[in-house]
């Protein structure tokens, strides 16, 4: 069945054209396989397996289309947005240093930090790196080929390109027990003497232009969650007559997501610009994430218990949405935009507004 895209309204073009991008190819049997998704994961890890093109580039002329294409994943099935997102992120990470792309792989990018939780990173006399410690989200880390993996070296953090059958690696998955993405586990994985390959320098993952842009390109995967759930809420909505109140709930999650397209949009074309910076990335992330907060709150008043009793695609959907959008750190994310504008205006005088 053909899934319905999600547009940010300012492309050219119907509202249902295709775009005309090198990797489109892969698109709809990415699309198709997200529909069969279900929450499982294995279905659209086999489409990108199987996907021949390179995986689409963010900051190139079609991030917009980009982005779009992860909003309408998310607007289907948030497993499947979570999956393809990291695979694609990778694809540009490795482009971004310089790094070939094989097809039939399946990759994940790690650089989360946790308490009690370090991977390291020792070349030998030969220039040969191994990682050995304890990783933690390492989402799909059992179910995907290889991964991008953040580690404390001598000179600072930098990443490596892992083999995920090596030997010694061993995913632990036991303790997830999160009702949202629950057939998506991401635990921690620990790490005996893996062999790695560095990609780029010390401090290069962090610093480089790509990061901001792959941190907002997340967002459009929360913002297609947010378009699964007022589709239930106007699908809803169509049962009977809406009153005041329904056509208030209504009329204000239209307006917060009409509002987010937008953010979503100058985005992309800062991205493609090369203006896309982390202060930017930030204000994306966080509008994109209160939206999605206050489109569950609304679709929770507006249709009840029911759904989330009885409705097994919607309940997952809302599971799946809470946690997902908990990558977004509220408050201490906002701080560090706060930081960011208070730091910009001491050096340079700059005033945002």
């Amino acid at each position: 069945m053909r899934q319905r895209p999600v547009k940010f309204g300012a492309t050219p073009g119907s509202a249902d054209s295709e775009p005309e991008t090198a990797w489109w190819p892969a698109g709809p049997s990415i699309l198709e396989a997200a529909g069969e998704c279900q929450g499982n994961p294995a279905t659209v890890l086999r489409a990108l397996a199987r996907a021949t093109v390179h995986p689409p580039v963010p900051g190139q002329g079609s991030t917009v289309q980009l982005w779009e294409f992860l909003a309408s994943l998310g607007a289907i099935d948030l497993v499947a947005a979570r999956s393809v997102e990291p695979h694609f992120d990778a694809a540009a990470i490795l482009g971004e240093a310089g790094k070939p792309w094989h097809p039939g792989q399946t990759w994940g990018v790690y650089a989360a930090e946790g308490p009690g939780s370090t991977l390291e990173a020792t070349a030998d006399d030969h220039g040969q790196w191994e990682l050995n410690g304890v990783k933690p989200w390492c989402s799909l880390a059992g179910q995907i080929s290889h991964a991008l993996i953040s580690a404390h070296t001598a000179q600072g953090r930098r990443l490596f390109a892992v083999q995920l059958d090596r030997p010694g690696i061993q995913v632990e998955t036991g303790n997830w027990i999160s009702r949202g993405m629950a057939r998506l586990p991401s635990g921690s994985v620990r790490f005996a003497s893996v062999k790695a390959k560095p990609v780029g320098p010390a401090g290069w993952y962090l610093e480089r232009a790509g990061f901001a842009v792959g941190g907002a390109g997340v967002a459009a995967c929360w913002f297609g969650g947010a378009i699964g759930i007022f589709r239930h809420l106007l699908e809803s909505s169509a049962k009977r007559e809406p009153d005041q109140l329904a056509s208030a709930w209504l009329g204000e999650a239209d307006r917060l997501l009409a509002g987010g397209a937008q953010v979503l949009h100058h985005a992309a074309g800062l991205a493609d610009r090369g203006a896309l910076d982390a202060m930017h990335a930030a204000r994306v992330r966080g509008h994109v994430a209160q939206l999605c907060g206050r489109v569950l709150q609304i679709s929770a008043e507006a249709t009840g218990p029911g759904p989330l009793a009885t409705d097994e695609n919607h309940a997952r959907r809302v599971a799946d949405l809470g946690i997902y959008v908990r990558q977004h750190h509220g408050a201490r994310d906002d701080a560090a935009l706060g930081r960011m504008v208070y730091q910009q205006h001491a050096q340079a005088g700059a005033r945002p507004w």
